[in-house]
């Protein structure tokens, strides 16, 4: 039996303030099977325009997920993802934290600020593309997300 493509890519909304980490992730997705763009804002404050379409983000698409990292100037991870899960709009969007902190604390405050998943960072492009494949075949081929 063949699997139904999806036609529409997905959006996937990538919070994160190291180029390096953006650019491994965003080829890791390139590289795996399947439709999805990935949109970057490089910090919490420049997401949450880009979220709620404002200033130069006018046109921005509604991601399916969001992979968040935790430490970034302005406006932590834990903030955005505050603001995220108490806001009616944004509440349902799935957001995968994608940090390279594995600490206890860091853990456990990102699932008390209702995190959707945490997924520790590789350096590793190999790793990369895994995290990447294992995210478009979990949040993108067995869920069913949340319509806006």
């Amino acid at each position: 039996m063949q699997q139904k493509r999806n036609i529409d890519p997905r959006m996937i909304l990538m919070i994160d303030d190291n180029p390096t980490d953006v650019l491994l992730i965003k080829e890791a997705f390139a590289f795996c099977e399947g439709n999805c763009e990935v949109y970057v804002a490089e910090d919490g404050v420049y997401a949450l325009e880009f979220l709620r379409r404002q200033g130069e983000f006018l046109s921005a698409p509604r991601p399916d997920i969001i992979l968040l990292d935790l430490n970034m100037p302005r406006k932590s991870g834990l903030e955005v993802l505050t603001e995220l899960k108490s806001d009616h709009d944004f509440k349902r969007i799935p957001v995968i934290v994608y940090t390279s902190s594995v600490t206890k604390e860091d853990i456990n405050a990102a699932y008390n600020h209702h995190a959707n998943s945490y997924i520790k960072k590789s350096v590793d492009f190999d790793d990369c593309i895994k995290t990447a494949q294992s995210i478009k075949d979990f949040w993108f081929t067995s869920s069913v997300l949340s319509e806006p």
